[in-house]
């Protein structure tokens, strides 16, 4: 692509054709141009020098570098390199309907109900998120992602990706940090959808406030929204107006959307979605109170879009389970062990309280807290999983590069304040090889905080640690 129409009037000097877009100086091609961000461990003026050896033909930067290409010069480069990547390839996300879900939990599973339901009405349908990146059956690969929502460059490659598959959908999750940071700034979405608000990346945003006002910025990107009113939030998000056309879905009062009738099985949930003064039956395989909300959501943005009733019960009944969301492990025993993601106080109480609706036996929970994250909320997972679980195994998570003991004693001192019984045992894997051992029949066990992980961050090593895998390798040598 010229320069001249990448960068419009920003040009100050010669017509040239880019190559590419980098903002990461390793990744650098003849002819790229490189954009230097400023990150919480490093800064990307450093390495512009680097960009330029490797064959960046144009460096963009807020602040004064020293090379021998031309330099464009912004206020906000991680705002201008979303507005390049949109530019480069050319808004791939005009071509497809977009619909973006944020949340502290429940976004992964909604965007899959989401997909089941648009899949039934024939649409070929892209998910971008935690798990993978996908269009239809086929996994779309990036140089690198987030864990939630890609990086502006990458976001805007994977939508060209999903435009050349033919894509007439596309679902993702959008985190607050995503939000926050413009990494989907030139996005506008069809429909946005809030699940709830809890505590969780207080280490980011600092208070909840600002917590809550980055997921509302959603909003002032969408023409359409469905919101959670029977959560805080979600009510100041509709009351805030951004969005003029926003359905409001729960199981309380005040609700165009309303979930009734629910019964709950270790098989999935049954309930009756009332809209508009009919009430109409539906099923998902997926226990728990919290899957009628994250139904409810799903079947309230397709409503946005113009789907029927009948397509959406079709679309949530054939939905299958997500992996590491309420996931049951084949274990061939007479106790039960499931894997879930569920790593912020809310998804813990969730988690149990929904196994707790169905176990014959106890419920037995094991969880530990990310390092270099959110402290505040480790004691509040202890008094949690003490009060609600029968017994608890505290344990790590990622500890990244905090001392894992810490953490765990961290944990410990709300767990003291529950009165619960609970064990420490700092190796994840002792851990479960504990648990394992401990259960007895009907009871059931709880891997929570890992979920579709296949590896454990201990310092800045990522090393493999898939729970189905280990979970299967303890049992054989037991």
């Amino acid at each position: 692509m010229l320069a001249s129409k990448l960068f419009g009037d920003k040009l100050n000097f010669d017509d040239t054709e880019i190559t590419g877009i980098a903002y990461d100086s390793r990744r650098v091609l003849p002819g790229n141009a490189f954009v230097c961000i400023k990150g919480y461990e490093t800064d990307g003026h450093k390495y512009a020098a680097s960009a330029v050896k490797n064959g960046a033909a144009v460096i963009v930067a807020e602040d004064k570098v020293d090379v021998d290409v031309p330099v464009i010069y912004v206020k906000d480069s991680r705002r201008e390199i979303a507005k390049l990547a949109c530019t480069f390839y050319d808004n791939p996300s005009k071509k497809f309907r977009l619909i973006g879900v944020t949340g502290t939990n429940g976004k992964t599973t909604i965007t899959y109900l989401v997909k089941s339901i648009l899949e039934a009405a024939g649409k070929i349908v892209g998910v971008i998120g935690t798990n993978q990146n996908i269009i239809g059956d086929k996994v779309l690969m990036t140089q690198s992602t987030t864990p939630t929502t890609p990086n502006a460059l990458e976001l805007q490659q994977l939508f060209s990706e999903m435009v050349d598959s033919g894509a007439e959908y596309v679902v993702m999750e959008v985190s607050s940090h995503a939000l926050e940071l413009d990494r989907v700034y030139g996005c506008h979405f069809d429909c946005g959808i809030f699940t709830n608000l809890t505590q969780d990346h207080l280490d980011f945003h600092k208070t909840m406030e600002n917590y809550r006002n980055a997921k509302a910025k959603l909003f002032t990107l969408c023409d359409k929204g469905v919101v959670n009113f029977d959560d805080a939030a979600g009510r100041y998000i509709a009351e805030k107006g951004d969005c003029e056309d926003i359905l409001k879905i729960g199981l309380g009062d005040g609700c165009a959307l309303t979930a009734k009738n629910i019964s709950i099985t270790a098989r999935g949930t049954d309930f009756e979605l009332d809209y508009k003064g009919i009430k109409y039956p539906m099923s998902i395989a997926i226990p728990g109170k919290f899957s009628v909300y994250n139904a409810a959501c799903a079947a309230g943005a397709a409503l946005q879009l113009g789907i029927d009733m009948d397509t959406i019960r079709r679309g949530l009944h054939d939905a299958s389970g997500v992996l590491g969301r309420v996931e049951v492990v084949d274990t061939d025993t007479d106790y039960t062990v499931i894997i879930d993601y569920a790593h912020s106080p809310d998804g813990l109480e969730n988690i149990i309280n929904c196994v707790q609706e169905f176990a014959k036996g106890r419920v037995i929970t094991l969880f530990g807290c990310g390092g270099d994250r959110d402290s505040s909320k480790r004691a509040v997972m202890g008094e949690i999983a003490g009060r609600l679980s029968d017994y608890s195994i505290i344990t790590s998570d990622n500890p990244r590069t905090e001392d894992p003991e810490k953490i765990v004693k961290q944990i410990e001192e709300g767990m003291k304040k529950s009165g619960g019984e609970y064990t420490l045992i700092v190796d994840r894997r002792e851990a479960i090889r504990y648990a394992l051992g401990f259960a007895k029949k009907d009871d059931v066990i709880i891997l929570a905080g890992k979920g579709q992980e296949t590896y454990q961050i201990i310092g800045h090593e990522k090393r493999d640690f898939d729970e189905r895998v280990i979970v299967k390798e303890i049992l054989a040598s037991i």
